[in-house]
């Protein structure tokens, strides 16, 4: 299948996903996937993991790192755009978050897109959807493959889960 033609060549949304891990009781990692809206527009009723794109405002309304005559410098944009989008789409804290891979790809309307993933641990709070998902589930990196996940995301949660194993 013949890729969308770009209508930029030089230009990409940039958007970031946090596959979220924690540590059970018994000792088995669970993973934390959400069921997208079915009135969203990309992917409706499909499984995936919090993240979504970086906006401007999440690093301009702090405090810039550099400051010079040319253009001021934001530290950590994607990890702070990361924090915020988990926050909202799943009110969860993380930590110790780990960059995995990145994903190129042309979406329907022609717009290139760069997804930066990364694999972050659970920290503190209570999952609470925002109005983007209708479920949520915390599952094996084995269960994965029983779910209607987004393409690559069952990849990405099995590649998180050898790391871990690793480590």
């Amino acid at each position: 299948m013949a890729a969308p033609e770009p209508i930029h060549t030089d230009l990409h949304r940039i958007a970031i996903t946090g596959i979220i891990w924690k540590q059970d009781e018994d000792g088995s990692r669970k993973y934390l996937i959400t069921k997208r809206s079915p009135t969203k527009k990309a992917w409706p009723n499909r499984w995936t993991v919090p993240g979504g794109g970086i906006e401007t405002t999440d690093y301009m309304a702090g405090e810039a790192t550099f400051q010079n005559s040319e253009s001021p410098q934001w530290y950590n944009a994607v990890e702070t755009t990361l924090r915020r989008e988990i926050r909202e789409e799943v009110g969860l804290e993380v930590s110790d978050i780990q960059y995995l891979l990145d994903v190129a790809f042309i979406r329907p309307d022609g717009i290139p897109a760069i997804v930066l993933s990364f694999y972050c641990k659970y920290a503190s709070g209570e999952v609470v959807l925002d109005e983007d998902a209708t479920e949520f589930a915390w599952i094996t990196a084995a269960e994965a493959e029983k779910y209607e996940l987004i393409q690559g995301i069952d990849h990405e949660i099995l590649m998180v889960e050898e790391r871990l194993a690793a480590a």
